[in-house]
């Protein structure tokens, strides 16, 4: 059986660890990526079952970055999942509009981010 491959997506440190770990645990294999165009080519390169991605990075923000994974034909049917310290509801139907597919907020726990691993079946 394929391992499934899962792309995490965070500027902070402490949060990459926290979901790699997560999601390692879990038994996913993990790539990680720690801005928005890095994202974009881990994504092209990888092609990862699933990405967990922070919307405020520097440089381009996860929104932007799910944008342009939305037009790749070779990333475009990758499931996105928003883990990002935004609350308000205009983020979460803005990230919907952008193509997500999930909406965690931090802090999360280690439910919520296994409960968006049922994405991949």
């Amino acid at each position: 059986m394929v391992m499934k491959k899962v792309l995490v997506v965070d500027d902070s440190l402490t949060d990459l660890t926290n979901m790699s770990n997560i999601v390692t645990d879990a038994g996913y294999l993990v790539v990680t990526a720690t801005s928005g165009q890095e994202a974009l080519d881990k994504a092209m390169l990888e092609k990862p079952d699933l990405i967990f991605l922070d919307i405020m990075m520097p440089g381009q923000d996860g929104f932007r970055t799910c944008r342009q994974l939305g037009h790749h034909s070779a990333t475009k049917e990758i499931p996105v999942v928003f883990v990002t310290g935004k609350t308000q509801k205009v983020h979460r139907l803005w990230a919907q509009m952008q193509g997500a597919k999930g909406y965690v907020t931090k802090p999360y726990t280690t439910q919520e981010i296994l409960d968006q691993l049922t994405i991949l079946g």
